[in-house]
């Protein structure tokens, strides 16, 4: 069964109820995140009052259905929030996307009790956390992930190390893929993904220091004989676990290059202001043929990616499989965020190197998007597959 099968039509919101979300998502940003975002990204601080924030709005929710307490919201419409949050600040979206992964998994693949469990204390925050997938050995290839379940009587005991889980730190809840039969053949039919609480036997190794992408903890999570009853296997089957987890990563993929949006076009920002008031021989180097170079190639970039990623958004929405068109957005958009970050860089010259500008972030920052939620060598791949089984001759 493909992921697409899974999922039934979502409906667009009305143009002025988008309109006005997205008013006070912007007014948001402007009164709370803006003035804060450079002393958290400098100082790798977790911003507590922002994730508050984001949950009195709705945030934590977005793609929840009401019925649970979600906010519901198309594809569409929660790309155009991440595109305009990450415009400012990437990193916080971070936050409540790996947040939702979790979330949707429960959402799409879990029993009905399952859901309204968890699903109502994830919608309001009240229990946030993420997607447990790779391990030291175990990215890109699932497949090859070690972590065990073992069936205890009502119980299953679980051992291993998950890497790069983010939301480690200060998550309280993760989506965890573990192989329950490590015999099986092919080794995808032995995978299975819990609903892991923090509790005895769960605990947060190291917090990694990265390059970019501050403020949001990306940790090490190991389980040692750690504890969980059988109730906790999402949809209550062994053996699902890697469509399960897979299954998420459309919507994870759209909201990564919903990100590469916002680093495009933010970068594009900066570098238009910046060039309008820095003059060279005489004149703001925007009227430099070489400077408008530059900006031509970077609103057209920006767009290009806006267009590709509404596009996936619109047909997860509308129930479609959409694995080619939400690796494409993810890959241009990713690509168009570096790119664009680059020549902001090049624009600002000398500038660009202090951390008293804000645009060094942005390329710290898009350089993550290249490799999150599957890496843009991969994406070409599924891309071609899918358009070669798309177009057989």
């Amino acid at each position: 069964m493909s992921n697409s099968e899974t999922r039934t039509a979502v409906a667009q919101l009305p143009p002025e109820e988008e309109e006005a979300l997205l008013h006070t998502i912007s007014r948001w940003v402007d009164r709370d995140v803006r003035p804060v975002v450079m002393k958290h990204d400098h100082g790798d601080i977790w911003p507590e009052e922002i994730v508050n924030q984001m949950a009195e709005l709705g945030l934590f929710g977005a793609v929840i259905d009401p019925e649970y307490g979600g906010l519901g919201l198309p594809a569409v419409t929660y790309a155009k929030i991440v595109a305009l949050i990450s415009s400012y600040w990437m990193a916080v979206t971070g936050i409540f996307n790996s947040h939702l992964m979790l979330a949707v998994a429960i959402q799409r693949f879990g029993t009905e009790e399952q859901k309204r469990e968890w699903l109502p204390k994830l919608a309001s925050g009240e229990i946030r956390g993420g997607l447990a997938l790779t391990e030291p050995n175990a990215g890109t290839d699932l497949q090859a992930i070690r972590m065990t379940a073992v069936r205890d009587g009502d119980d299953y005991v679980i051992n291993g190390t998950k890497t790069w889980i983010s939301n480690g730190v200060h998550g309280s809840c993760f989506a965890l893929l573990v192989k329950t039969d490590q015999s099986a053949d092919p080794r995808y039919k032995g995978m299975s993904l819990f609903i892991a609480p923090k509790a005895d036997g769960f605990t947060v190794g190291k917090k990694f220091d990265k390059l970019g992408y501050k403020s949001i903890d990306s940790a090490e999570l190991v389980f040692d004989n750690y504890r969980i009853p059988a109730t906790n296997l999402i949809g209550g089957v062994e053996g699902k676990g890697f469509f399960q987890a897979t299954g998420g990563l459309e919507l994870g993929r759209i909201n990564v290059a919903a990100r590469g949006v916002g680093l495009a076009e933010g970068s594009l920002r900066l570098a238009t202001e910046y060039a309008q008031v820095r003059e060279t021989m005489g004149k703001p180097i925007a009227e430099h043929q070489a400077i408008q170079l530059k900006i031509g190639e970077m609103v057209t970039r920006a767009r290009a990616a806006r267009l590709l990623t509404f596009d996936a958004a619109e047909a997860y929405d509308r129930g479609d499989r959409c694995d080619m068109e939400a690796g494409m957005a993810k890959y241009y958009a990713s690509e168009a965020a570096v790119r664009n970050s680059e020549e902001a860089m090049r624009i600002f010259g000398g500038y660009a190197y202090s951390k008293e500008y804000e645009i060094e972030r942005y390329y710290r920052d898009a350089l993550l998007m290249c490799i999150g939620e599957g890496t843009n060598e991969m994406q070409r791949i599924i891309i071609s597959k899918q358009w070669i089984k798309r177009n057989p001759a």
